[in-house]
């Protein structure tokens, strides 16, 4: 029986390995070389949370909750400063709905994506990036999005374009 159990586990290993459960190989689905919606993004590592209010600039395209996610690869990324290819990062931006002086989440606004892979995105430091609207998994936000948000991305030398820190560690 511990065998059979052995197995199955290498099995399903194998099954992750090949499917990318994880996000490992997120964005190598689409025909056009692009990077893909982000499954199960939610039960990656939390890096942070943060409250946009409205006295932000850009509180009306961005204002509410930012939840920063990390795949394996990305966590490993923030600690040392260097991302490696399959490292995904998901930032999700949720309204924020005020009652009797309490928050809680409204409608999503959009997610942004950034995927390491220096293959697919030599041009743009190594990093895919990616914005979806709202809940959709294939209603893209920006026209060229490697170019756009590496334009901004690429000041953060010193952490691989990427802006934010770990909170706290895993």
């Amino acid at each position: 029986m511990k065998k059979n159990m052995v197995n199955v586990c290498h099995a399903l290993t194998l099954c992750g390995l090949v499917l990318g459960v994880g996000g490992s190989s997120l964005g190598d689905s689409r025909s056009d070389g692009g990077v893909s919606y982000p499954e199960d993004y939610r039960g990656w590592f939390r890096v942070k949370t943060a409250l946009v209010s409205e006295r932000h600039p850009d509180f009306a395209q961005s204002g509410g909750f930012r939840h920063i996610y990390a795949n394996p690869l990305a966590v490993a990324g923030y600690k040392d400063g260097n991302f490696a290819d399959g490292a995904a990062i998901v930032v999700d931006w949720i309204r924020a709905v005020e009652k009797n002086g309490a928050f809680s989440e409204g409608a999503r606004r959009r997610i942004d994506v950034m995927v390491k892979d220096r293959g697919r995105f030599a041009a743009t430091g190594g990093w895919g990036f990616e914005q979806f609207r709202g809940d959709s998994q294939v209603d893209r936000m920006v026209q060229a999005p490697a170019t756009q948000c590496y334009s901004c991305h690429a000041s953060k030398t010193t952490r691989d374009a990427v802006f934010s820190t770990i909170a706290t560690a895993p």
